[in-house]
């Protein structure tokens, strides 16, 4: 690793970044310009910025591609069709949860409008699906993998919409819902490559059964983020699902531990959003107390466990980069779950 950082990201993101930017030009102008500053490449007035996401999902492509055998050449156009389908979700999202802050600068929305950033989110959804519209039967399996993979991400946020409106939300529940929201699309990241290298269907499957599994990890370790991160460094404020009322997995296994602090919480919750710094403390402090955290935490590492169990059963060849794609993956992994953004 590099400060941090899987060499595979380091390796593939500036190949993924050039197919992106070269997608990206042949948008409208101007939903050009909402999708780059998405995408972290300028500021609103399209000067150059430094600022950009994980890359963890178009790596995963390529090195499910190269995990059958295949190219970086082969994975690229399902690799930056991965990522854009990702921020289209994240530019939405944000409108949906009126976000003001992603990556330490203001979302999408909050400098475009929100009617704007939906149309650039559209834009840069269309242009995925453009991308992998090829005749090739790889490509048309990427196509179904990634349209799949889209329909559960978009039924995910709408599960999540409505879970907030439930009065004793299920824990169950809320990880199929949030399975939908993440799991599926790295799911889709970690097989797609493979499929438009012409790999068996064994392998993507135990690829694809890997992503899902570590979209689950990934996704509880953002839960976990969301409130008790140091907005420093995730660009987010401080107990930020907290004071949007999310109920995310640890708030749900909290209100579900039973006891006087969970019926205190569920009171809390109940009222609205939290109103004061003070309310936002005392949900944090019983959501702590009540074990929320802690169980994200360790069914973070039991996902992890079970992901890395699916790479042992896959037929990986020897790649470039690290010591060869099950090592690459594994690295990924750990890097998902350990970091702190």
């Amino acid at each position: 690793m590099s400060n941090g950082v899987p060499e595979s990201i380091a390796r593939v993101r500036p190949y993924v970044d050039e197919a992106m930017r070269a997608a990206v030009k042949q948008l409208d102008p101007y939903l050009g310009l909402i999708a780059s500053y998405q995408l972290g490449w300028c500021d609103r007035d399209g000067n150059p910025t430094k600022a950009g996401g994980k890359s963890i999902r178009p790596t995963l492509v390529v090195l499910s591609a190269e995990a059958v055998g295949g190219t970086m050449a082969d994975a690229l156009p399902a690799a930056a069709a991965v990522e854009l389908v990702h921020n289209f979700s994240l530019l939405h999202d944000d409108v949906m949860d009126d976000d003001v802050e992603r990556r330490h600068r203001p979302t999408g929305w909050a400098v475009f409008g929100k009617s704007q950033a939906i149309l650039g989110g559209s834009a840069m959804f269309a242009l995925a699906v453009e991308l992998l519209t090829g005749d090739e039967p790889g490509t048309r399996r990427s196509l179904r993998c990634l349209l799949e993979a889209s329909q559960q991400l978009i039924a995910g946020q709408s599960a999540d919409i409505l879970f907030e409106q439930a009065a004793e939300p299920q824990l169950a529940d809320c990880v199929e819902m949030e399975a939908g929201k993440t799991a599926a699309l790295l799911s889709c990241s970690s097989s797609i490559g493979a499929m438009a290298a012409g790999g068996s269907a064994h392998s993507a499957d135990r690829l694809a059964r890997f992503g899902y599994e570590l979209g689950l990890a990934f996704q509880f370790v953002d839960d976990v983020l969301g409130i008790v991160g140091d907005p420093a460094v995730t660009g987010k404020s401080s107990s930020s699902d907290i004071r949007q009322g999310k109920r995310s997995a640890p708030v749900v296994a909290a209100l579900n531990s039973g006891g006087p602090q969970a019926r205190e919480l569920a009171d809390r919750m109940a009222q609205g959003l939290p109103q004061t710094e003070a309310d936002v403390e005392a949900i944090t402090r019983l959501v702590l107390a009540c074990g929320g955290v802690d169980w994200a935490n360790a069914e973070a590492e039991r996902r992890l466990a079970a992901a890395l169990s699916h790479l042992d059963e896959a037929e990986l060849v020897a790649g470039p980069g690290e010591s060869g794609p099950g090592q690459q993956f594994a690295s990924i992994a750990r890097y998902v779950v350990t970091r702190t953004s």
